[in-house]
């Protein structure tokens, strides 16, 4: 089994703090003084093979942590505190109050980054500069079209694998829905329904073939108090081979619809897949049972991780939720909020100003 160091730059929530305090429902992002869960010194568990399993862990460190080819060998915060905790909780050596320096010192296999979004897009160049063989980040992936250009472009170049961000879409049940797809259960796909375009959760983009060529979008809102500026309306996209993917309030995580059926992914009721069939001449559309495995929640920092991993072994060929997705989907959404702009204007892709982005929530 090859053995990786890695590190992670951001001990906030989803950096450690989520699976290190205990669960109170109060969601304080500073509190680490909250009793911490003993921690299985055994490994006897690993949680990236259980697919579908309930328990896992959600943080960066933790996912790190868990798996045995992985030696979390340090950190960077800015937080003497964090650092404690994070050294007492792992045992870790390495601790550092500056990220160059934890890089440059320790060149590690794995990158987490799981600061803010403000300079994420340095910190991954930086990672790749500096001999990382896999990075996986926090969400939103980037600011502007700019830094995720970046952020892919030194990835590509460096053979590196990128995910973007514990989403869904990272769970191994979208890669069953994807292997349904393609194997024609649902006949050919005509079309693929979202909530919305959403650069932080694009469920969606995962199963495009083509790339994003146009827009028309409506209803988007002011920048609200929380500093999010994230399209809120509705539209269209089409790609380049012609797939038409609306994003309407309303609909589910993701729908995909076919000439023969239907797959579709909701927060409440995971996967459902019918096809369409006839029995004594009678043409109808029937439920067919789910493959394993069906989505279950948590789903964490594991699986983003495991994707990086599997691609370093070979296995997969770009993380599920990779930088490449993200950043055309971040696209989409600024092109949404430009056509809402232009009165429900078509807008074509790719666009020419780079500088132009999203605002995301405080707390990002």
């Amino acid at each position: 089994m090859a053995q990786y160091r890695a590190v992670i730059i951001g001990l906030g929530w989803m950096g450690m703090l989520y699976d290190l305090a205990q669960r109170t429902g109060v969601w304080n992002v500073d509190d680490i003084d909250r009793p911490t869960p003993e921690l299985d010194i055994h490994r006897k568990f690993h949680h990236h093979q259980h697919a579908g399993d309930e328990g896992l862990p959600t943080s960066y460190a933790e996912a790190m942590w868990d798996r045995p080819d992985i030696d979390l060998v340090a950190a960077a915060d800015r937080d003497q505190k964090r650092l404690k905790a994070f050294e007492e909780r792992y045992g870790a050596q390495g601790l550092y109050t500056d990220a160059e320096q934890m890089l440059r010192e320790e060149k590690p296999d794995i990158v987490s980054i799981a600061t803010n979004t403000k300079h994420r897009a340095d910190l991954t160049c930086l990672a790749v500069e500096c001999g990382a063989k896999g990075i996986f980040t926090e969400k939103p992936m980037a600011h502007t079209l700019e830094e995720a250009d970046r952020m892919v472009k030194a990835c590509a170049e460096a053979n590196v694998p990128l995910s973007c961000g514990a989403i869904t879409t990272t769970h191994p049940s979208f890669a069953r829905a994807k292997e349904l797809l393609r194997s024609g259960a649902i006949g050919e796909l005509v079309s693929i329904e979202a909530a919305g375009a959403s650069a932080q959760h694009q469920n969606w983009s995962y199963f495009l073939e083509g790339r994003p060529a146009w827009v028309v979008g409506t209803g988007d809102e002011e920048r609200r108090e929380s500093g999010s500026d994230e399209f809120t309306g509705q539209g269209m996209m089409v790609t380049d081979d012609g797939l038409v993917v609306h994003f309407r309030n309303g609909a589910p995580g993701v729908r995909l619809s076919g000439t023969k059926g239907e797959i579709v992914f909701s927060y409440t009721e995971a996967w459902r897949w019918w096809q369409d069939t006839k029995v004594d001449e009678t043409q109808g559309r029937v439920e067919m049972p789910w493959p394993k495995p069906q989505f279950v929640p948590p789903y964490g920092g594991v699986y983003s991780l495991r994707d990086v991993m599997d691609c370093l072994a070979g296995e997969l060929d770009e993380p599920k939720n990779s930088g490449r997705r993200v950043a055309a989907a971040l696209e989409v959404e600024v092109a949404l909020k430009q056509s809402s702009a232009q009165g429900g204007a078509r807008v074509d892709l790719p666009l020419a100003d780079r500088s132009l982005g999203l605002n995301y929530d405080w707390f990002r």
